[in-house]
């Protein structure tokens, strides 16, 4: 392989060059059979007679004397000269002189001739090769065998400081520092073995006149051969391509940016993808500090001014982070500071060179010692605003890398820090919101459990960590008459503050009903005429809000008689509950699954369970078993494994359950409620039944009076007395020809109970001072904390509950 293999070789060097030998005094001396064939004069014609008169037109011989003179002062003189042909016609030739001085011999001149034509071709293309090598703008090199520079033009020593003349003869060593010119030179000597070229390949150097900074080269190199094929060393190739490069990097870098910061609604979250991305493709270290009201999804103040929270810290330098402010830490920056009149000013800051102790001070404050040590030595500071809100700033640190920032880095984190300004912005005003909807779900849902005769209770409630928000996930456990309690799931469709709102709103549905001891199927009934109807008033305001569109409910709800130890059940599209027996036995009740709520027109069905006491009873909403990642039946195998566990309180249970079935951030809300069974002991309740007569209420206080003063409740027997009185008499005034049943309940309230017959309900109200009537119930809600009344299929109860001593 040529440099050049379009240019011709040397026509002096090849085979058919003629040659002649003249002595002193210009006489022909020796003729080589070439010249012969070339000129036509045999040898015998010319050996001997000068060269003047044998070879040159007379008409030339000004010229040819001009020539040997210019001879005469440089020794390898070159040149073209009209010769004479032997059939009298004048020829150019091409004629390169080189004085030739043998001891004891006057000098004599070897003459080497070549067509004119040839030699004109051959210069020519000498001269285009000598302005490439001077004026190409990309770097050229020829490498000897042995890999010395033979020749490099003005473009490959600019780009290592030096001049042609000073590279040539030397070894890439003597440029680029040890681990770069050894890598370089392998890379060349696989040319020169393989002969394979290598065309752009991208690789970096460090220059011994400037370590610090990393250079990058487009490199293309092939093997150098002569016409028989031998090796005469290799070419390269070399641009400079450390401009483009950086651009290309910082193009990736945006490109990454965009795709890693922002997402998710999480303030910590953006700001730590934020960090992720300069660290360390732009800096060694990297910090976004926020003002301390946006980092909780508060707004800003205007000014910018006040306390910031380190949000996000990435670092690439070992124990960087102990040098620096923690995560979390509140940081107070000076107005005069740097940081300060970043926040203010809203203008980014670029120091490029941190020389003395008194720079790092400046920018490091309390800090600048730690600093020091890491070899901090370049830092930029930009702010991180949006909307006219200023965020905070991000700060960008140097210490292992070498090289300082420059502008086109502080253009690069620029961009950065706008990027991730818009999605932090977003994310704050998505925490406030999300803040808020929590909040308010919180509200609404229950607080401390209170403690219940008929079951020990846990609960779990785990808010979303989805980008929808906050569902309408609930549970409640209202107490019941008859120390009865009744146990409620529910999940409205949808997320956000709409969903919660309904929430809250069927929520207190559902305690309306209850206190009206409806059975389970009623209850769901009531509340699929109350989605329904909210659901049609929400479309009619879908103008005005037509994102917030509740579209329906389920539920689930259960009452547990720790008398009866039975447990009616309804649903209403949710799933069905676990009952694990005391055995350890766990099953999933085939509950009757009744249509959603907000269907409307569609009925629920109650299911009877028996449960032995120490059941427990698992409610839970879909979020608990519906996952991505497996299927429904394996996540209630999961449940059942769970709760079969022995020796667990419910409350461990409860968290047993959440920590085994549950990702660290669920994409739906998740309500679990888990129950006990009680069972009230037999010596806890006494139960009567009367005769509709006038003895009754005589009947009914005697029993009373005995069974209080078995439980040790004298202290309550005469304000007893008076309920019993009034609720029997009552019952037998309206409800004549039917038995009367009195049934008292000792747990944390005495619970006095009057069955009948009748289902007319009474109604408390105010006598009037000429009524003689009217009072009973009245002294009735005097005395007791709680009453009320209760249907059945046949007849009514009333109830009261008084305070224990």
């Amino acid at each position: 392989m040529t440099l050049f293999p379009e240019s011709p070789e040397d026509p002096f060097s090849v085979a058919g060059a003629a040659s002649a030998v003249l002595d002193h005094q210009a006489k022909v001396v020796g003729w080589g059979h070439l010249a012969e064939t070339l000129l036509g004069h045999r040898t015998a014609d010319v050996m001997g007679r000068p060269a003047l008169e044998t070879l040159v037109h007379p008409d030339d011989h000004g010229l040819a004397a001009r020539a040997a003179a210019e001879c005469l002062r440089n020794p390898g003189w070159f040149g073209l000269l009209p010769v004479l042909h032997a059939d009298g016609h004048r020829t150019h030739l091409g004629l390169r002189a080189r004085r030739v001085t043998r001891t004891g011999r006057d000098p004599e001149w070897f003459l080497v001739a070549a067509p004119a034509q040839d030699v004109i071709q051959w210069e020519t293309d000498r001269s285009v090769l000598d302005n490439l090598f001077r004026r190409s703008p990309i770097g050229l090199a020829v490498h000897a065998p042995d890999l010395r520079i033979l020749r490099v033009n003005r473009a490959l020593a600019r780009i290592g400081g030096l001049t042609p003349d000073q590279a040539r003869g030397h070894r890439m060593a003597d440029f680029l520092l040890p681990d770069d010119a050894r890598t370089a030179e392998d890379r060349l000597r696989e040319v020169l073995a393989t002969g394979r070229p290598t065309i752009f390949t991208e690789q970096s150097c460090r220059l011994r006149i400037e370590p610090a900074r990393a250079r990058f080269v487009s490199v293309s190199a092939f093997r150098l051969e002569d016409s028989t094929g031998r090796t005469l060393g290799v070419a390269q190739l070399v641009e400079d391509v450390t401009e483009r490069h950086r651009a290309r990097l910082r193009l990736a870098l945006l490109g990454e940016a965009g795709a890693r910061i922002g997402t998710t609604l999480d303030v910590a979250t953006t700001a730590r993808e934020l960090t992720d991305v300069i660290v360390p493709d732009l800096a060694d270290c990297a910090t976004v500090d926020l003002l301390d009201p946006v980092s909780r999804g508060e707004e800003p103040s205007q000014d910018g001014f006040g306390p910031v929270r380190r949000t996000a810290l990435s670092c690439d330098v070992p124990h960087a982070t102990d040098a620096l402010n923690p995560l979390g830490a509140l940081i107070h920056f000076a107005p005069d500071t740097p940081q300060g009149r970043c926040l203010a000013d809203q203008t980014p800051l670029l120091v490029p060179h941190l020389r003395t102790p008194g720079d790092l001070t400046t920018v490091a404050q309390d800090r600048a010692p730690q600093a020091a040590a890491l070899g901090v030595h370049s830092v930029m500071m930009l702010p991180l605003a949006a909307r006219g809100l200023v965020l905070g700033l991000v700060t960008l640190w140097r210490s292992r890398s070498p090289e300082p920032f420059e502008d086109d880095d502080l253009t690069l984190a620029a961009e950065f820090a706008a990027r991730a300004a818009v999605s932090l912005d977003n994310a704050r005003r998505y925490t406030r919101q999300h803040l808020a909807a929590l909040t308010l779900q919180h509200r609404l849902l229950p607080g401390d459990l209170p403690d219940l005769p008929a079951a020990d209770i846990a609960h779990c409630y785990i808010p979303a960590g989805a980008v929808e928000g906050v569902g309408g996930d609930w549970f409640d456990v209202i107490p019941l008459s008859g120390a009865r309690v009744a146990l409620v799931v529910g999940d409205v469709i949808g997320h956000g503050i709409d969903a919660a709102a309904t929430m809250g709103r069927l929520r207190t549905a559902v305690h309306t009903l209850a206190e009206l001891d409806l059975d389970p199927e009623e209850v769901l009934s009531h509340l699929d005429d109350l989605v329904h109807r909210l659901a049609a008033e929400q479309e009619s305001n879908s103008h005005d809000f037509p994102q917030d569109q509740v579209t329906g409910a389920s539920c689930l709800y259960a009452v547990y008689d720790p008398i009866s130890r039975s447990c009616s059940l309804a649903r209403a599209g949710h799933p069905p509950p676990a009952v694990m027996t005391p055995d350890g036995h766990v099953t999933f009740p085939d509950l009757p699954a009744g249509p959603p709520l907000g269907l409307g027109g569609l009925p629920f069905e109650t299911t009877e369970l028996h449960l032995p006491e120490g059941s427990l009873l698992a409610l839970y909403t879909n979020g608990l078993i519906h996952t991505p990642d497996h299927d429904i039946d394996t996540m209630l195998d999961r449940l059942a494994h769970q709760l079969a566990v022995p020796a667990r309180t419910v409350t461990q249970a409860a968290h047993a359950v959440v920590g085994a079935l549950l990702p660290p951030h669920p994409a739906d809300d998740v309500a679990l409620l888990l129950a006990r069974t009680r069972v009230l002991p037999a010596d806890r309740v006494a139960t009567w039944t009367l005769p509709a007569d006038a003895r009754a209420a005589s009947r009914a206080r005697t029993l009373m009076t005995g069974q209080l003063a078995t439980w040790n409740l004298d202290e309550l027997t005469f304000t007893t007395e008076l309920v019993v009185s009034e609720l029997v008499t009552n019952a037998y005034r309206y409800a004549p020809g039917g038995p009367v049943t009195l049934r008292l309940i000792l747990g944390p309230h005495l619970i006095c109970e009057v069955s009948d017959t009748s289902n007319t309900a009474p109604h408390l109200r105010r006598a009037r001072t000429t009524d003689e009537g009217g009072r009973g119930l009245f002294l009735v809600a005097q005395l007791t904390e709680r009453w009320g009344t209760r249907y059945g299929r046949e007849g009514k109860t009333v109830w009261t509950e008084q305070r224990l001593p």
